[in-house]
C-alpha cells in the first residue's frame, strides 16, 4: 500500500514515514503544503494523511482540490485543530476521517488499517450536478449564477438522496422509506407529484434533462462523463 504524508513537523513526519514503512508501507512524504498537493496530483495513493497547518498551502485548500477531481481518493486529516467547528468543516469537506493530535502511533495505524479496508466515494458537503450545486449542511439548492431555488423538504430530500446514490436506480419504494418511513402504498403517488415539481423547478434554470425516469427500475440522476485523464491533471496551485 502507498501513503503520501503531508506534514510540516519534520521530526513528526520523520517518525510517521519510518513507523510505516517499517510496516511495509510505501510512503511518500512532503513538508509543504504545495508540494504535497503536486504530489497528491501526479502519483496514485491509497491514502493520504493530511496536516492542516502547513506552508505553501492550508491543507482543507488541499483536501478542496482533492476533492474537486477524485471523490474516491481516502484522506485522513491530523491535525492539532482540535476545535470541533474545525473538525466538522474537514469532514464536511470530503475527509474520510479526523484524528487529533497528539496521537499513538498504533491508533492511526489502526485508522489507517480500516480506512483501507473500506472501498466507497468520499463526497463534500456541496453536491454538484449540472448547473447546480446542493449544499448538504445549509440545505440550499443553487444555480451556476448563486440564484437559490426554493425547494419544499420533500423536494429536498428526494434530490439529496438521489445525488448521494447518483449512477443507481432508485426505486419509488427506496425513496419512500428513506424520506417518509412510513407504508409505500400511502405515498407512492406523493413520490411522483413531488418528482414532477423538482423537475419543473429544475427546468427553469436548464434545458438538460437531470432526472430521468427508468422504466421499471426507478428515477436517476446519471453520474457525468469522466475524463480519463483526470487523475494527471494538476490543480491550479
Amino acid at each position: 500500500m502507498k501513503l503520501l504524508i503531508i506534514e510540516d513537523e519534520e521530526d513528526l513526519l520523520a517518525a510517521l514515514k519510518a513507523g510505516f514503512e517499517k510496516k511495509g508501507y510505501v510512503v511518500d512524504a512532503a513538508v509543504d503544503g504545495t508540494d504535497g498537493c503536486e504530489l497528491a496530483f501526479i502519483n496514485d495513493y491509497d491514502l493520504i494523511l493530511l496536516d492542516l497547518n502547513l506552508p505553501g498551502m492550508d491543507g482543507l485548500e488541499i483536501l478542496k482540490k482533492i476533492r474537486e477531481n477524485d471523490l474516491h481518493q481516502k484522506v485522513l486529516i491530523l491535525s492539532a485543530r482540535s476545535d470541533y467547528a474545525q473538525r466538522i468543516e474537514g469532514l464536511d469537506l470530503g475527509a474520510n476521517d479526523y484524528l487529533v493530535k497528539p496521537f499513538d502511533f498504533g491508533e492511526l495505524e489502526a485508522r489507517v488499517r480500516s480506512l483501507l479496508r473500506r472501498s466507497f466515494t468520499q463526497m463534500g458537503a456541496v453536491l454538484k450536478f449540472g448547473r447546480f450545486s446542493l449544499d448538504t449542511c445549509a440545505h440550499l439548492l443553487y444555480t451556476d449564477q448563486d440564484e437559490i431555488i426554493d425547494l419544499a423538504p420533500k423536494e429536498y430530500s428526494i434530490l439529496e438522496y438521489l445525488l448521494l446514490h447518483r449512477g443507481k436506480a432508485v426505486s419509488a419504494e427506496e425513496l419512500i422509506e428513506h424520506i417518509w418511513l412510513s407504508d409505500s402504498s400511502l405515498f407512492s403517488n406523493a413520490i411522483k407529484v413531488h418528482v414532477s415539481t423538482l423537475r419543473k423547478k429544475l427546468a427553469a434554470h436548464t434545458d438538460q434533462e437531470l432526472i430521468t425516469n427508468l422504466r421499471g427500475a426507478g428515477y436517476c440522476i446519471l453520474k457525468p462523463v469522466q475524463n480519463i485523464d483526470a487523475k494527471l491533471r494538476r490543480p491550479n496551485l
